[in-house]
């Protein structure tokens, strides 16, 4: 062994890949600020606690009365699955198809692309006010056009607010899914598409030939964040709808807030956290077991 490689070996320089240390901010940065207060809110579930006194141990008590002896849970329950499938449903394909057209080399594309970016610079509450207005009975929608078939109420109609909610929060977060289908769409090499021309392809089948298989992981991914993020929208439905009605909008997020912050039952609220938390990571391992992302190969198999 010469003496540049017994340096090498003693000073670790030559081991291959990163160090793990260059992981430990990371890890440290996920443990405080994600796991000791999922722990927390573990430990509170089996809490009874208003706030104001000191939390006593009731075991399972808060478990079986939030699940079997609450209906509203099951109410919520439902109505954040017809939010999450109404909203990826909604994003899904718009995003889709807005990256591809981003993707496009013409300039008067990237002026467009800018523009479809900004509502994700917009703050939550400044959307939920916008829309509260837009939609206001007295000087929204309604009462601008001159069309009878609209509805007065949007907002306070309960056949429709769940709509409006998939809607507002689609006009949020589209043009983030569009980002990174835009970003997928360039990486794919052009001689794919030119192969298909010369051989007769037409945009249509190049789209369904070339772009969807080779957006699969984007897909993937874009998925992922849609179902699990879904789960997690609290602040702009707030705003837009103040909770109400509560049989309509009353998702997981906003039932958690109302029951520990408006009733000041946090143990119940924790155990809704939790509920939350579990679904998102089945959800996510779902994802992740049935697109095959642990056996991924590359994009440009086949280029």
């Amino acid at each position: 062994m010469t003496e540049t490689a017994a340096r090498s070996k003693a000073s670790g320089l030559g081991h291959k890949g990163p160090s793990f240390l260059m992981a430990v901010p990371a890890v440290l940065f996920f443990g405080i600020f994600a796991l000791i207060p999922l722990i927390g809110v573990v430990v509170i579930s089996f809490m009874e606690w208003n706030v104001l006194g000191s939390p006593t141990w009731v075991g399972l008590s808060n478990w079986t009365a939030v699940l079997f002896d609450r209906p509203f849970t099951w109410t919520a329950l439902s109505l954040t699955l017809v939010f999450v499938v109404g909203s990826y449903l909604f994003q899904a394909p718009v995003a889709l198809l807005l990256g591809v057209f981003m993707a496009g080399q013409q300039r008067y594309r990237a002026l467009l692309a800018v523009l479809y970016f900004l509502p994700l610079l917009f703050s939550s509450v400044a959307v939920g006010l916008t829309f509260q207005s837009l939609f206001s009975p007295n000087y929204g929608l309604s009462a601008a056009l001159p069309f009878e078939w609209l509805p007065n109420d949007w907002l306070a109609n309960s056949d429709l607010v769940m709509w409006v909610m998939i809607f507002v929060v689609g006009w949020c977060f589209v043009p983030f899914h569009g980002l990174l289908y835009q970003a997928g769409v360039r990486q794919i090499p052009a001689s794919m598409y030119e192969a298909a021309t010369i051989d007769g392809a037409g945009r249509l089948r190049q789209f369904f030939s070339i772009t969807l298989p080779q957006l699969r992981y984007t897909i993937i991914t874009s998925s992922t964040l849609m179902l699990v993020g879904s789960l997690t929208y609290f602040d702009l439905i707030y705003v837009l709808t103040g909770g109400q009605p509560a049989d309509a909008v009353r998702i997981l997020p906003l039932d958690m807030y109302v029951t520990g912050f408006a009733s000041y039952n946090l143990g119940y609220a924790s155990v809704i956290a939790v509920i939350l938390v579990a679904i998102g990571l089945t959800l996510s391992l779902l994802l992740n077991v049935l697109s095959g992302s642990s056996k991924m190969d590359s994009d440009k198999a086949g280029a």
